[in-house]
């Protein structure tokens, strides 16, 4: 059995803005992440960074915009490493219809994300960025919905779930460049300050991904997995 990490982040999961919400979830063979974390690592030193310096989409600077494009070059130079990412409308939401709060509707969503993803053919070691203090029961019900999905029932497929700090995780700050990117690309000019440089980075991702960034990829796509949810269907 292949044993994957997953690395997972999310872009703007308030309510109240009604801006789309943008969840991500990079994927990668266990053997391969200290190859990957040691890349990601020289990618910082050979820009004059430290090793320590976090990726992060709300960083993107005009200085930095060719350190955060090797960055995205490097992952889809390998083709091993996945991503697949959720854009949900927010605009149509009602929670009381369903009887669940906007937090449960979060990890519902994070559901879909990664149901798709997993295969019982594999093991899996899942990270989430920790959004709050209040998640880990919250992960605990998430892990126990995906292992009755597969009939993990003794979780030999979905070994952990677990939250983690996206500074101490070069994966996660990977995947929150990129769902950045995905989420600026959505929103109109008079919605957000336009940046130069951010909207650099979106144009090298398109051109990278040969997707609009806009519209569903094929359930089948690996490299860059898109899929458009929102509450009417």
């Amino acid at each position: 059995m292949t044993a994957i990490n997953i690395y997972c982040d999310e872009s703007n999961h308030l309510e109240s803005d009604k801006k789309p919400m943008v969840l991500g979830a990079l994927y990668c063979p266990r053997e391969k992440t200290k190859i990957v974390n040691k890349r990601i690592r020289e990618i910082k030193k050979e820009h004059g960074l430290s090793e320590d310096f976090e990726i992060k989409w709300a960083k993107v600077s005009s200085k930095r915009i060719p350190f955060y494009i090797d960055i995205i070059s490097y992952f889809f130079d390998l083709d091993y490493l996945g991503i697949r990412a959720i854009v949900a409308d927010k605009s149509n939401l009602n929670h009381a219809k369903y009887n669940q709060t906007h937090d449960e509707w979060y990890y519902k969503i994070y559901y879909q994300l990664l149901t798709k993803i997993i295969r019982s053919e594999s093991t899996y070691k899942i990270c989430l960025d920790k959004k709050d203090t209040l998640g880990k029961a919250r992960i605990d019900k998430l892990r126990e919905y995906l292992c009755n999905t597969e009939f993990d029932y003794k979780k030999d497929i979905i070994k952990e779930i677990r939250e983690v700090h996206s500074s101490q995780v070069q994966m996660i700050q990977v995947i929150d460049l990129i769902i950045g990117a995905i989420q600026f690309n959505l929103c109109n000019k008079g919605e957000i300050k336009e940046s130069k440089a951010k909207r650099q980075i979106v144009e090298h991702l398109k051109k990278k991904s040969g997707r609009t960034l806009r519209v569903n990829t094929l359930p089948s796509e690996f490299k860059l997995n898109l899929f458009f949810w929102n509450a009417h269907e």
